[in-house]
């Protein structure tokens, strides 16, 4: 169980970094296209998705694709917060709403994942 929300919590920071990356391309398309900031803003781009590749790899090692998938959609509530302070974006009723299915999407499926993974070990158990 730990050793879950270990992974939870490092799978949640790594969808902060690749949610910045859309915060450091925004940057960048405001920038003179191969200028020095365009460079640099899309180096920091391809960085944050390098290291969300490897991570990923290794998140997906130590719990199930399907429960790492669903909170892929964690990546839109950091976007609508960094709009919110980094862009001074109006969080609307709309947003609020979506951030809200959005929660409770992956609610449900980590919690169905981790009760049909529980049902499987009793299984096993009974079994042996």
């Amino acid at each position: 169980m730990r050793s879950n929300i270990k992974y939870m919590v490092i799978l949640h920071l790594f969808l902060a970094v690749y949610s910045l990356t859309g915060v450091a391309s925004k940057y960048a398309a405001q920038c003179e296209f191969m200028s020095v900031k365009f460079i640099l803003y899309y180096g920091v781009v391809l960085f944050g998705l390098f290291l969300y590749a490897v991570a990923w790899q290794q998140i997906i090692k130590h719990m199930p694709l399907v429960t790492a998938y669903a909170n892929r959609g964690a990546t839109v509530i950091w976007g609508i917060l960094w709009g919110y302070f980094l862009f001074a974006e109006q969080i609307t009723i709309r947003k609020v709403i979506g951030a809200v299915i959005i929660i409770c999407g992956i609610v449900f499926i980590v919690t169905e994942d981790a009760r049909e993974e529980s049902k499987d070990r009793t299984e096993d158990r009974i079994e042996s």
